[in-house]
């Protein structure tokens, strides 16, 4: 008995000392914060600390584009706050000592509990220095194709092919299935190959990925139940958002975990065969003190950045019975998973970063532990007032989601009159558009697997 399934959640935009740097107090040896010497940015007129107490839900959204982490990372990592502060020059002074503030140990209830039980990788660096997409796409092609910038909204729709090979397509290579569980919309559509109608069926939502998981069995194995790797979004979009990313609240994403472990600890036969990892895309301008280390670029594309530094320090948990507690060291990647992967399943290259990543092998135990929490208890359960809160404005995430919607849309044989309608829909306000999207991508599946 080994690991034989492997179940990936990528969560958005929070830096490793945001969320973890506190475990430091558990561990002594992570790389973490020490609060008898936080360390401190400016924001041009007063320094700013590292200090416990970060809220739930931000105020804004902090810049992570390219140029802005580049900013952020000047100095020795002591332009963060500085860079908020110029692109928010209303923000007030608690709205910048966000930007270097954590949550202490038990503050997140799902994330910390298995950050208590499993393996912290406390030198996993997000692939690239800037947003959410390219991140994504090394996450699972180990390439970005040379492209680092997101759309800005429809008017500047900033989409391209992206073609190349992905983990989807090895493992379809080697006949080893594979589910996408998507909270609404799926960004992991942006790679081409998604849209073939093969590939296009095998995108499920939450529900079903609850249903598989609970209805799996060692003995028994189902063709359509629970693959073998299983890839889940969140849901990116409010109302209901529980991707993490700012300023959505953190603990709808802390929820998601819980209810994500809980349904795979209660089968037993799943859990002790299982890798879950629990791993946030990139740092969504908030505070880490470890400078990223230079890395090798993953091709010959290098149109809008060189590729050859890591992006900045994000929160990574192994979690699985074939793990310990504590932590593991080792400089990685998202490629890293890759590269896992490949190796576990004997898949075909993805691209010269992921062949030379160093990986978490190392971390897996020759027999698994027993004794595991049954069950984990997440947040309190949030106010109907919560959970249903839709957006002022878009955050720049939400914002490129709707411009890829709109080309999905026009790869569809729609109606003229609906997606006329949904033209008009998306100018009433900034959830008419997220509905808008949501409504395309859901027509465009059902279009490719009818």
């Amino acid at each position: 008995m080994a690991i034989s399934h492997v179940i990936l959640l990528l969560l958005e935009n929070r830096s490793f000392d945001q969320i973890l740097g506190s475990f430091k107090k558990i561990y002594p040896k992570l790389e973490g914060i020490d609060p008898q010497a936080p360390r401190v940015n400016s924001d041009g007129s007063r320094p700013v600390s590292q200090r416990p107490g970060a809220v739930r839900v931000l105020t804004y959204d902090p810049r992570h584009e390219l140029e802005h982490v580049m900013v952020q990372l000047s100095g020795g990592n002591g332009g963060f706050v500085q860079d908020f502060a110029q692109s928010y020059p209303k923000s007030m002074p608690n709205d910048r000592d966000e930007i270097m503030k954590y949550y202490d140990v038990g503050e997140l209830p799902a994330i910390h509990e298995l950050a208590r039980n499993f393996t912290i990788c406390d030198h996993w660096f997000s692939s690239v220095p800037g947003p959410t997409w390219c991140n994504r796409l090394f996450a699972l092609s180990g390439t970005s194709l040379g492209r680092v910038a997101m759309p800005e909204g429809i008017m500047n729709l900033n989409v391209h092919w992206y073609e190349q090979p992905t983990l989807f397509d090895r493992l379809n290579e080697q006949k080893i299935s594979w589910k996408v569980y998507a909270g609404d919309f799926p960004l992991s559509l942006l790679f081409v190959h998604q849209w073939e109608p093969q590939n296009a069926r095998l995108y499920r939502t939450m529900t079903e990925f609850y249903r598989d998981v609970a209805g799996f069995s060692d003995k028994e194995p189902q063709d359509d139940g629970l693959p073998i790797f299983s890839f889940i979004e969140p849901s990116y979009c409010q109302p209901g958002a529980n991707d993490a990313h700012p300023p959505h609240d953190i603990w709808a994403a802390d929820a998601l975990v819980a209810s994500v472990y809980n349904a795979v600890r209660a089968n037993e036969a799943l859990w002790n065969e299982t890798l879950l990892v629990i791993a946030f895309d990139e740092h969504g301008g908030l505070y880490d003190h470890e400078t990223p280390p230079a890395t090798v670029p993953p091709d010959l594309h290098h149109e809008e950045y060189t590729f050859d530094q890591m992006g900045v320090r994000v929160p990574v948990i192994l979690v699985s019975p074939w793990v310990d507690a504590g932590v593991f060291p080792d400089v990685m990647d998202h490629t890293s998973l890759l590269k896992y992967l490949t190796g576990q399943w004997s898949l075909g290259p993805l691209g010269y970063r992921t062949a030379n990543a160093a990986t978490f092998n190392a971390a897996i135990l020759g027999r698994p532990r027993p004794n595991l929490p049954g069950s984990i208890a997440g947040p309190p359960p949030l106010a109907p007032t919560q959970l249903s809160r839709q957006p002022e404005t878009l955050n720049s995430h939400s914002s490129a989601l709707v411009a890829l919607s709109h080309v999905l849309e026009s790869m569809a044989e729609e109606d003229a009159n609906v997606v006329a309608a949904r033209a008009r829909q998306v100018l009433s306000g900034p959830q008419s558009q997220i509905d808008a999207a949501i409504d395309r991508i859901e027509s465009f599946l059902k279009y490719k697997f009818p």
